[in-house]
């Protein structure tokens, strides 16, 4: 499976981000998607899942600013990413699993400054 990951780049504080996340993957419905996020000096911290029903969760620092989102006939996630903070500057990489089989994408920066 192969992830690419496009949206990231620099934002104002408060600003908005749309990342991209399209597979090259057959039943990409059926997968788990994923978000996570590394930041310098950090561990890399999951950041939003939707389940192939739909069904979303986010880490609590993103609830309420971050949407999650997939488009099966495009084999594409999003992740809308609002009010955004300083602390969201990270490297954003794009994840999938089905089953046992998991891949990961090579990540977007995102960078929130004035």
């Amino acid at each position: 499976v192969q992830l690419v990951e496009s949206g990231g780049g620099l934002a104002q504080p408060g600003g908005s981000l749309r990342l991209s996340c399209t597979a090259s993957v057959n039943a990409f419905s059926n997968y788990f998607m994923a978000w996570y996020r590394q930041a310098p000096g950090k561990q890399r911290e999951f950041v939003a899942g939707i389940r192939s029903n739909g069904r979303t969760t986010y880490a609590v620092p993103v609830k309420g600013r971050f949407t999650i989102s997939r488009d099966n006939a495009k084999n594409t996630v999003y992740l809308q990413m609002n009010s955004l903070e300083p602390e969201d500057t990270a490297v954003y990489t794009c994840y999938a699993a089905l089953g046992s089989f998991s891949s990961w994408g090579q990540g977007t920066q995102v960078t929130v400054s004035s």
